[in-house]
């Protein structure tokens, strides 16, 4: 489905009317009165406290303004634009954010896949490329929005970075109602309840990525000696030539240089990250996927990681507070706003249940540290239960972290 103008529009609204009708009626009175034509595109977040009203989100939306691609999912809160020039983040509380956008020379490919649709990771990039119905050639890129409970979430991620390696691929897990944990996965006029819904966007159109993991390194970078699939086992430590140690052993020996207050952080926000490129020899910021560390065995001194760990890779130790995750972002913003030419038209923001005010213990931080480096470009989002994004040339599922998927024109 193509747009047919010549402008690329991007425009989103968010209501915070505790009716279903009212806040549906509310955004899209706001949105159509800059569209002159359908668009070509509607993503929809909608907070957890409509649960019991999910399937009664497309119907009314697409009574009141139809569009040819709608998909969405629930949210722990959601990121929209409160007026044309203010993004606002809603958290527990009533919202429905509605983004729409033309998009003239794109071609719009909206899919719904269940875990049992998913080749298994052995299978040739063809089999997936038959399954989402868009060619490689085309250069998409990907919206994806996913159960919080689906187990091949990683499956899915690892299977388009194979079939579509050099395509950026944004999005999240859907967040639950804490009392019945329902999610809903919305695709044109059908509301999911598991698998993963999103779009495939191919054409005139550029997807940048931030991924903001919100970690600061300590000490040095330590190659892996010895690791059995997440745990590793031995380091190589550099402050002693290279001698083998038990990890456990080199953590401790690290904390004790700390200052008093990293040592209470570690305490609670000890995270390992992970180099994604073997062949970097100076590793800067970005250069690591940020993993849990999920626990210790005092007697064979090895720790356990949130992920798979191979020998040879490097790993360096990261905290996380406050201050750091906003410094991360203000980091990669800046280095956006420097580097990026021509404007974006429009943009998603995918962040963790865990950051927004209970983090900074202030409101609307992410999204408006966002506008303060790239102005009132028309933001629209959701708190996730996990974030969508890429780290080097791979896809990763994060936690703790803010993604931006940000649109513009070639």
């Amino acid at each position: 489905m193509k747009g047919d103008s010549q402008t690329m529009q991007w425009a989103n609204a968010l209501s915070q009317r505790a009716s279903l009708e009212g806040a549906v009626q509310e955004v899209t009175d706001r949105l159509r009165a800059s569209f002159d034509a359908p668009p070509d595109l509607g993503l929809v977040f909608i907070s957890s406290a409509f649960a019991s009203e999910f399937p009664r989100l497309l119907p009314l939306l697409q009574e009141r303004w139809p569009m040819p691609v709608l998909v969405g999912c629930s949210g722990g809160g959601v990121v929209g634009m409160a007026t044309t020039e203010e993004a606002v983040e809603v958290e527990s509380a009533p919202a429905l954010s509605l983004t729409v956008a033309r998009l003239p020379g794109v071609t719009v490919q909206p899919f719904h896949l269940s875990s049992d649709d998913l080749p298994d990771l052995d299978s040739p990039p063809n089999t997936w490329i038959d399954l989402i119905g868009v060619d490689p050639a085309t250069n998409p890129q990907f919206i994806l929005l996913a159960d919080p409970f689906a187990a091949s979430v990683n499956d899915l991620i690892q299977g388009l970075d194979f079939a579509y390696p050099g395509a950026v691929k944004v999005g999240g897990l859907a967040s639950v109602d804490g009392f019945n944990r329902q999610s809903g996965l919305f695709c044109h006029r059908t509301l999911h309840s598991e698998g993963v819904v999103g779009v495939a966007l191919s054409g005139a159109i550029v997807l940048d990525a931030i991924v903001a993991q919100g970690c600061r390194p300590i000490g040095p970078a330590y190659q892996v000696s010895q690791a059995e699939r997440n745990i590793v086992l031995g380091l190589s430590d550099p402050e002693h030539e290279g001698e083998d140690r038990p990890p456990l052993e080199v953590l401790q020996r690290l904390i004790q240089t700390l200052s008093e207050a990293d040592r209470k952080l570690a305490q609670n926000s000890l995270f390992i990250g992970i180099a994604q490129d073997g062949f970097k020899i100076t590793l800067n910021q970005g250069d690591f996927l940020i993993r849990t560390l999920l626990g210790v065995d005092p007697k064979a001194g090895a720790i356990a990681v949130g992920d798979r760990v191979r020998p040879g890779q490097r790993i360096q130790f990261h905290l996380r507070d406050a201050r750091t995750s906003a410094e991360d972002l203000d980091y990669w913003l800046g280095n956006y706003q420097r580097g990026q030419s021509p404007a974006p038209t429009g943009a998603l923001m995918f962040a963790c249940m865990g950051r927004g005010e209970g983090l900074y213990q202030a409101p609307n931080f992410d999204s408006g540290l966002f506008q303060q480096y790239l102005g009132p470009v028309p933001l629209g989002g959701f708190f996730c239960g996990g974030e969508i994004g890429p780290v080097g040339n791979t896809t990763f599922l994060h936690g703790f972290t803010s993604v931006f998927g940000i649109c513009r024109q070639p």
